[in-house]
């Protein structure tokens, strides 16, 4: 079985994604991850991640890099977000995200064009959503934790400016699959998230 979960910046699609793969028992995957690397990979190298040429250059990362701290740092999720407009980056990425998702046994993966791009024969597909303010909040919450000293508007617009980016994009641009289920989690506990969300699953793959 494989199951999309899309959505813009924290909105939850993460932890959704997360909770399940361990509910149905299946590999996940953050496709954001690949995209933070290279974000990354151009940064150390000195390069600008909205250089066409930079950005494709940084597609051959170490696999070790999914694992570095950095990775999600605010400056990854920028980097992210401009080298992932580059049609080139998103061709590197796509095979190595199909394979994970046709492996024996399915699984789940959570990104922006998974349902759309990436795997549009999903069993189950979700587009998980949630206002840019309560986004903010989460992620202004999250940095805080971690000890990042960040001002709360100055996060609702990077959030705003990464929506501009996301949907406008030429390529591969996020938007809610036509079957996919639209889960809002506004006003909703993680709890409460994960359980319309298994919910949602269910529905659609009831036979």
């Amino acid at each position: 079985m494989i199951i999309a979960v899309d959505g813009p910046a924290a909105s939850g699609k993460g932890t959704i994604g997360r909770a399940l793969a361990e509910h149905y028992g299946l590999p996940h995957l953050d496709t954001g991850l690949l995209y933070r690397a290279v974000g990354i990979a151009v940064l150390r190298h000195g390069g600008n991640p909205e250089n066409h040429a930079d950005a494709v250059k940084a597609c051959d990362f170490s696999t070790a890099m999914l694992d570095d701290p950095e990775i999600r740092s605010e400056a990854a999720s920028r980097a992210a977000s401009a080298v992932s407009a580059h049609k080139d980056v998103r061709a590197a990425l796509l095979e190595r995200q199909r394979a994970f998702a046709r492996q024996p046994g399915g699984a789940v993966l959570d990104g922006r064009d998974i349902g759309t791009v990436i795997a549009p024969e999903a069993d189950a597909k979700l587009f998980v959503t949630a206002s840019p303010a309560v986004r903010a909040e989460r992620r202004f919450a999250e940095l805080t934790k971690r000890g990042v000293h960040v001002m709360l508007d100055h996060v609702l617009h990077d959030i705003e400016a990464r929506d501009a980016r996301d949907s406008g994009r030429s390529v591969a641009p996020l938007i809610q699959a036509p079957d996919a289920d639209l889960l809002d989690t506004t006003n909703l506990t993680i709890g409460d998230a994960v359980r319309q969300a298994i919910s949602l699953v269910e529905a659609q793959v009831k036979p």
